[in-house]
């Protein structure tokens, strides 16, 4: 089944599909809970802006996406941007103006087919980047498990916003006050995972039907109950600090008292216009990133449109903006849990935000018992299985130009956060790619003193410094040849470098002659000329 966009109907999926995804829809709604909270807390928004950017994400991204397995949702790694903006636009009423804004970008985006920029990113680093996010998840959820909770659900930079720790110290102090209770509720909650997983690996239909994440938040609430009954000194207790966390509304509470509105009078002013781009920009490099990501990790190997991506994502954020609702990307850690549970189709995505809805409307208090170190086993699981050992020895295997990269995004993601972690890989993936390929774009071969240089490959700037080196190595009463018949196209400097050569060698008694190397200049000019004609530039 392709993704065709907007116009797909639910009557082109069949009823089997459902038995994947309902699991996986609720899976992922168990894990996008927590973490819609936690982003919120992050941001310095209202909790309840989290819970409708979930929603939103679940319902119009997921039935309007380009892809089928792709869960939008409030991204942790634009925390940061929401907290300093709200903070500079003087409210988050205002803030919510800049996100329909940027809403109405990513839709122009999307409409200008901006999408197609997605695949100028190397394949290394998008396995960096699901590897380092892997790695990241296992690393925030253990002090979770170990029932240390002072840090936000869903932060993922290595700095820590909640309480001023990083990644490493607060795994120090997690183990230095390691809950028992905790301890043992993450641990059960692990083997049942895994051995569930096992079991509907095996085809056991009973094993394959029922969501184990289900049985997992169950167990949790079950165990922590007895220890509130038989252990007191391991009970986690039913508050903030250690458990699931929703508003709860009360009946008949005024609508204005649950929602923020947008403030369209801060469109006076010139800075709601910076931070509309700036979300755009950050949200749709994000979203488009895990676009990628989610085509490599679908089983099917379905291809996503990014265009239609950034339609979705538009549409999205107006629509989250007008409601009280945090800027929605596409996210890597609902998108891994969505597939990893099974997910086949965008029912899965839809089903997770009408969970979040019923969840806002109907079960905060019965939610607000979920230990987050049950929830911890869970992202514990989905982390593992992003940043399995044997990705590392596969890169590995692929060459050096591959694997350095790699590392170099998951050792950024891990150690600073993920757009930086992209950034690097990137940047060095690139630098990489030109200093190898310039390494091989001619060979020199003597046999006694003749020599024939022999251009292989187009040749660029970058190729100078070993080029002027093999011309200084030649010597008197050699006779050389410099044979360009093979390279496309020479770069300016490279026929200045050689044909000034060809004084110097006179002096230095070489018999020096250049074959093609001015008509591949010619040519170029040529080029560059009737394209001038034709387009008039």
């Amino acid at each position: 089944m392709n993704s065709t966009g907007p116009f797909n109907t639910l009557r082109q999926y069949q009823p089997a599909q459902f038995r994947h995804d309902i699991p996986a829809g609720i899976s992922v709604f168990l894990v996008a809970l927590p973490l819609c909270l936690g982003v919120a807390l992050a941001s310095g928004a209202p909790l309840f802006s989290g819970l409708v950017a979930g929603i939103i994400g679940g319902l119009v991204v997921g039935s309007l996406s380009g892809s089928e397995l792709s869960v939008s949702g409030p991204a942790a790694g634009l925390a940061v941007i929401v907290a300093e903006s709200i903070t500079s636009l003087g409210s988050f009423e205002a803030f919510l103006v800049a996100v329909i804004l940027a809403g109405v970008l990513q839709l122009g985006l999307g409409l200008i087919k901006a999408g197609r920029f997605s695949s100028l990113f190397p394949d290394s680093v998008i396995k960096g980047m699901l590897v380092g996010i892997g790695i990241v998840i296992m690393l925030k959820q253990i002090p979770h498990a170990l029932g240390r909770d002072n840090d936000y659900e869903g932060e993922y930079e290595f700095s820590q916003l909640a309480d001023g720790e990083n990644t490493v110290s607060e795994i120090y102090r997690a183990v230095v006050t390691a809950s028992p209770g905790a301890i043992l509720i993450s641990v059960i909650s692990l083997m049942l995972l895994i051995f569930w997983e096992r079991a509907a690996g095996r085809g056991l239909n009973f094993f394959k039907n029922l969501p184990a994440a289900l049985l997992v938040v169950v167990l949790g609430v079950g165990i922590n109950q007895l220890f509130r009954l038989y252990y007191p000194d391991w009970y986690l207790g039913d508050n903030n600090e250690h458990m699931v966390r929703i508003p709860v509304f009360k009946a008949g509470q005024n609508v204005s008292a649950i929602f923020d509105f947008p403030d369209f009078s801060i469109l006076k002013k010139p800075a709601v216009y910076t931070v509309a781009a700036t979300i755009a920009l950050v949200a749709s490099l994000e979203t488009l990133l895990n676009l990628e990501a989610s085509d490599r990790l679908d089983p099917l190997k379905r291809q996503s449109s990014p265009d239609q991506e950034l339609i979705a994502q538009g549409i999205g954020n107006i629509t989250s903006g007008l409601l009280g609702g945090l800027p929605i990307t596409s996210v890597v850690v609902r998108t891994s849990a969505n597939i990893f549970g099974g997910g086949k189709t965008r029912i899965s995505t839809m089903l997770h935000g009408l969970l979040l809805l019923v969840a806002v409307a109907l079960l905060g208090s019965v939610l607000n018992h979920v230990p987050l170190a049950c929830l911890a086993a869970l992202l514990l699981v989905v982390g593992y299985k992003l940043a399995k050992p044997s990705l590392f020895v596969s890169i590995y295997r692929d060459g050096l130009n591959q694997f350095v990269p790699f590392i170099l995004t998951v050792v950024g993601i891990v150690f600073t956060d993920l757009l930086v972690g992209i950034l690097l890989g990137t940047v060095i993936g690139i630098l990489y790619v030109l200093y190898t390929n310039s390494q091989a774009t001619f060979r020199v071969i003597r046999d006694g003193n003749r020599v024939l240089i022999k251009l292989q490959k187009d040749m660029y700037f970058l190729s100078k410094p070993r080029l002027k080196e093999a011309l200084r190595n030649l010597k008197r009463g050699d006779s050389v040849y410099v044979d360009g018949r093979h390279a496309n196209f020479i770069d300016h400097d490279i026929v200045n470098m050689l044909t000034d050569f060809e004084a110097i060698a006179r002096t230095q008694g070489i018999d020096y002659e250049l074959n093609e190397i001015f008509l591949k200049q010619r040519l170029t000019q040529n080029h560059a000329n009737l394209r001038e004609a034709i387009t008039g530039k």
